[in-house]
C-alpha cells in the first residue's frame, strides 16, 4: 500500500461537501480510536497490569455481591415453587 501523506488527507477533506463533514469526521474518529483500542474494552483490560485487573475484578465482585444480598428475598421467591415441585411429582 502507497504511503499517504497528511496533505493528501487535507486535500480530500476539503474536496468534500460541507454536509458530509460528519460523516467523515466520525470515520476518522473512529479509526483514531480503532488505533487505541483495536479488539475493544476487552483487549484494553488484558493490557492492564495483573494487580489492576484482580482490583478491578475484585471491585465488580463486592458490588455483585451487594446486589445480590439486596435482592436475596425477592431471588428464592422467583427461583422456588412450581418449576420444581412440577417436575419432580412425575
Amino acid at each position: 500500500m502507497e504511503t499517504v501523506t497528511y496533505s493528501q488527507v487535507q486535500e480530500l477533506v476539503k474536496r468534500l461537501p460541507e454536509q458530509n463533514l460528519p460523516v467523515a469526521y466520525r470515520l476518522l474518529v473512529e479509526l483514531t480510536d480503532w488505533e487505541a483500542h483495536p479488539l475493544g474494552p476487552q483487549a484494553a483490560f488484558l493490557r492492564l497490569s495483573l494487580p489492576k485487573r484482580r482490583r478491578i475484578l475484585t471491585e465488580q465482585a463486592e458490588q455483585m455481591k451487594a446486589h445480590y444480598e439486596q435482592s436475596v428475598d425477592e431471588r428464592l421467591e422467583w427461583q422456588a415453587g412450581d418449576f420444581a415441585d412440577e417436575h419432580s411429582a412425575r
